[in-house]
């Protein structure tokens, strides 16, 4: 059972959302606002976060760069009623895993908590690993390069990472913000275009594997498909 951090002011709201998760197998601990979701953190252990965005006493950006301090490596996610690009952005760069708009899915929020707390696993088993198997090629992450058969692929420093990020989520739908902000560390058109070529350059190296496919979802982003054998 996964110990998850619900920051959110709506009493009615929390109630419901920490009994959904609770039947999903989460330990919820719930803090009203900001300031007392601080304490717990600072005192406790938690697997992974929500936080509200406008709370009393200390809103869910602030909170979150204090819980960043604290723990580095912790996954939260932001929930808001508040849709617009430049708070999505202010989010995503302080290194949210998600960030989801009110009105939601309950379902859709359980099923995103279980890809990031599935893909942190996966990273953490890849840790003192740099060799990765994908479909019949082999990534080093080391030495940056990709492996079929007898041709080995030189790649950028960019090229491995992306390709890293997407393995760490393939067969998901990835938003073209949280690639831009995870991989380049920024959203703006330079860099949207930056990533389309490099988009291409990877569906050229990993076309020889009918089972890898890089599909992409127009306005929404891209997935990267590999077919289990």
């Amino acid at each position: 059972m996964k110990r998850l951090l619900l920051a959110e002011d709506d009493f009615d709201f929390a109630a419901i959302l920490k009994q959904y998760l609770e039947l999903h197998q989460f330990e919820v601990i719930w803090a009203e606002n900001g300031e007392i979701a601080l304490e717990y953190f600072k005192n406790q252990t938690f697997d992974i976060c929500i936080f509200d965005v406008m709370m009393p006493k200390m809103d869910g950006f602030s909170l979150a760069e204090k819980i960043i301090t604290i723990n580095p490596e912790i996954p939260f996610i932001f929930l808001t009623a508040r849709k617009l690009k430049e708070d999505k952005l202010i989010g995503l760069k302080l290194g949210a895993d998600d960030y989801i708009a009110k009105p939601f899915e309950v379902d859709e929020l359980i099923l995103r908590l279980q890809n990031i707390l599935k893909r942190i696993e996966q990273k953490r088993s890849l840790e003192g690993n740099n060799i990765i198997e994908i479909g019949s090629y082999i990534f080093d992450n080391e030495r940056l390069t990709l492996n079929n058969k007898n041709h080995v692929q030189q790649l950028t420093e960019k090229e491995a990472a992306l390709i890293e990020y997407l393995y760490l989520n393939h067969n998901q739908l990835l938003k073209r913000d949280e690639i831009l902000m995870s991989v380049w560390k920024k959203d703006d058109y330079f860099s949207g275009r930056s990533m389309d070529v490099f988009i291409s350059r990877l569906r050229k190296y990993f076309n020889s594997d009918p089972k890898i496919k890089i599909e992409s979802v127009r306005n929404i982003g891209l997935e990267f498909k590999i077919e289990k054998p």
